[in-house]
């Protein structure tokens, strides 16, 4: 069975979003798409849960590399326009919420920094204190410093980043959404009973129920 459109898998932590990729792909022609921020980093298979079957978009980038959702919509689009192509269906998986409406819209995202300019506002951050870095942020943008906290070195520093463009970090949030989806596509949210969501964490890999896989 060969399908003419994107499935997206989404669901909380440990809910079993992987193991329901690798069935389906285990029975028609498909490939699973990873759109976990924190999977796109090798050298961190178990702490990322990365999965066994091979996926795409997975250990992509190196420890140091600052990955942005900018840089991997690129990669993500250019990866299910490649499974589609080869006659596939891409099983986009959903462990960050953003990247998976990056991989299935075209979002309108800020831009990437300047040369030199992410490490110019860490090192102020770094100089100035997280206190006195935020209420900079404050003074330059409002709405991003209310939605930041101020031991966030690396949010406050990006948010600092945007006001050089002109850009704020607290964004629309019609700029950050589109309904529109750039290929035809099947949602699939997988739900777990709020009882048994404390335990998730706790049991090996595979493990999960089918009463837990319940698409809607």
């Amino acid at each position: 069975m060969q399908l003419d459109f994107v499935l997206a898998l989404f669901g909380p932590t440990a809910s079993g979003k992987t193991a329901v990729a690798e069935e389906l792909a285990s029975r028609f022609p498909a490939e699973p798409i990873s759109a976990d921020s924190m999977q796109a980093y090798r050298g961190l298979p178990i702490l990322t849960n990365q999965p066994g079957a091979p996926t795409r978009l997975v250990g992509i980038w190196e420890l140091d590399h600052e990955g942005s959702v900018a840089e991997y919509q690129q990669l993500a689009h250019a990866a299910i326009d490649e499974v589609l192509r080869g006659g596939k269906t891409p099983i986009v998986v959903g462990g960050t919420g953003l990247y998976l409406r990056a991989a299935l819209s075209a979002l309108e995202l800020p831009p990437a920094p300047a040369p030199g300019r992410r490490e110019h506002w860490q090192r102020l951050y770094d100089s100035l204190g997280g206190e006195r870095a935020h209420e900079l942020l404050a003074e330059r943008d409002p709405a991003a410093a209310a939605s930041v906290h101020p031991n966030d070195r690396r949010r406050v520093g990006r948010a600092l980043e945007l006001t050089d463009a002109g850009r704020s970090l607290k964004a629309p949030a019609d700029r950050l959404w589109s309904a529109d989806t750039r290929h035809p596509t099947a949602s699939f949210g997988l739900e777990v009973p709020r009882t048994e969501r404390a335990d998730l964490g706790n049991r090996p890999q595979g493990a999960w129920p089918r009463r837990h896989r319940q698409a809607r």
